[in-house]
């Protein structure tokens, strides 16, 4: 072997122990940035990851705490079906997210389609029951013989008048016509 090949070769080994040294570096640079970046929002109180940091976040402040609204749930069957709220009453915060369930089951042995409508009573209360999620936004298909529970998420718009203290949502769920599907 020659000078200028063992000189290469001791040239190859210094760079391929460089680049090994540069791949580690970079892995562990890689590793540590998950720790600093979770230090660096918990100082900066951004993007907080940490269930402590998750206790000192502020209120919601929009929750009117100084009154409190019964919510009272209904639910009628208009068919082959039970249909009922889990649940018949619920206080919450004008503001605060609620959720309450409510429990169908088709008695059939055939699927059925249906649609939920929703009532308020009173009627006032109608434009301040904010609902967030509803099985009632969506036609419902029911297999043979299936329960299922199906949410509804929602708040009291805070603007409520505060006369009103009882709030009443009925919900009444009919077959959808023509829209029964075969066996």
């Amino acid at each position: 072997m020659s000078r200028e090949q063992s000189g290469r070769i001791q040239l190859n080994k210094k760079m391929l122990g460089k680049l090994v040294v540069l791949a580690v570096m970079m892995f562990g640079f890689g590793y540590a940035l998950i720790p600093m970046y979770k230090h660096l929002c918990e100082v900066l109180g951004i993007n907080v990851l940490t269930q402590d940091g998750m206790a000192s976040r502020p209120e919601n402040t929009q929750v009117d705490k100084t009154r409190t609204i019964t919510i009272e749930l209904d639910g009628n069957a208009q068919g082959p079906w039970r249909f009922r709220p889990t649940t018949r009453s619920i206080e919450v915060h004008p503001g605060e997210l609620a959720t309450v369930m409510y429990e169908v089951v088709n008695t059939q042995a055939r699927t059925i389609k249906a649609q939920a409508i929703p009532s308020y009573a009173p009627q006032s209360a109608t434009p301040h029951f904010m609902k967030v999620e509803c099985f009632c936004f969506k036609e419902q298909t029911m297999g043979p013989n299936e329960a299922r529970q199906m949410p509804v998420v929602f708040f009291i718009d805070p603007k409520l008048p505060r006369e009103v203290k009882t709030i009443t949502l009925s919900y009444t769920f009919f077959e959808i016509a023509g829209m029964t599907a075969a066996k």
